[in-house]
């Protein structure tokens, strides 16, 4: 096999989603994307607290897929990385193991810290953020990071256990979902993120900035805020009304919607009421919606 030193693999192990981004170095430090693969392993189908048999059989199968791919091209630069779901569920190193002795891989995880400064380190690049404060916002299945952040600077950040697996495995048992497991997902938001709430005090900020995933829906469903293909910006008068409809409807009736990604139909109620809490809270007017996430930020330190 044929190495090909200029590219570049990450392979980010999510407690929804496995990503695979294949890239090589283009003008000025940034991305030239040669593959892109996202699969809705979904590690945490049977809770957070342990992988199911076949979350835990599907996760392998695509690892064994991705490492068909990098080895096709040649690549040697390949990192993988787990994150929430593989940090805590308590046959996380079971997966581990048995990956290393199926592909020959390692999976390094990564604490929520590192995986915060990796989201901004990404999202800079992706978005222009200016002279002002921004919050980021990057909403996982076991995990939501928070990071205030200017383009430079990180001056806080944090990890909470509150992903959309954990919040939808606890509280969303009716279709729709009701007033009531909405006020109780409210009330368990506000206790669990007290440390977020205390910090915004402390700032000004009037952009939330959201990093993939979930936010991509309100992009692709809001389309004509498209900047360019890194990011998008959305006044937050023109996402309430995305979610006051989104709140009310059913699950089959979600994925009627246009734009919605039938993989993110269940989760995605869960990761609305997770970002109006925050709009409800601050005095956010803005949403600016990062293509790059923590595999970008993973990329761009391989390469440098």
């Amino acid at each position: 096999m044929n190495t090909n030193i200029n590219l570049f693999a990450a392979i980010d192990l999510g407690t929804n989603t496995f990503h695979l981004l294949i890239v090589k170095k283009g003008k000025d430090q940034f991305f030239e994307e040669i593959y892109r693969e996202r699969r809705f392993v979904k590690l945490a189908e049977e809770g957070i607290e342990t992988i199911g048999e076949k979350p835990f059989l599907r996760g392998l199968k695509t690892l064994q897929d991705f490492k068909k791919k990098t080895d096709e091209l040649g690549i040697k630069e390949v990192k993988l990385f787990g994150t929430a779901a593989l940090r805590t569920a308590s046959n996380g190193l079971d997966f581990i193991n048995t990956v290393f002795e199926e592909t020959g891989q390692k999976i390094e995880l990564i604490s929520g810290d590192e995986e915060a400064r990796l989201i901004h380190l990404a999202v800079s690049i992706a978005v222009p953020f200016g002279q002002e404060k921004g919050l980021i916002m990057d909403i996982g299945g076991g995990s939501v990071e928070f990071i205030i952040a200017d383009e430079k600077k990180v001056y806080w950040a944090q990890s909470f256990p509150v992903g959309v697996a954990v919040l939808f495995k606890r509280f969303h048992k009716n279709d729709p979902i009701t007033d009531t497991e909405i006020k109780a997902i409210d009330a368990f938001l506000e206790t669990a993120l007290q440390p977020l709430l205390m910090i915004l005090k402390q700032h000004d900020i009037h952009t939330l900035i959201g990093a993939s995933g979930a936010f991509e829906v309100a992009e692709n469903m809001l389309p004509q805020h498209r900047k360019d293909n890194l990011h998008s910006i959305i006044p937050i008068k023109e996402f309430q009304p995305l979610y006051d409809q989104m709140i009310v409807l059913s699950y089959s009736e979600r994925l009627e919607l246009k734009g919605m990604p039938a993989a993110r139909a269940d989760l995605i109620i869960v990761a609305y009421l997770l970002i109006n809490f925050i709009l409800k809270r601050t005095n956010i007017q803005q949403m600016a919606i990062s293509k790059y996430a923590v595999k970008e930020g993973v990329l761009k330190e391989m390469m440098d």
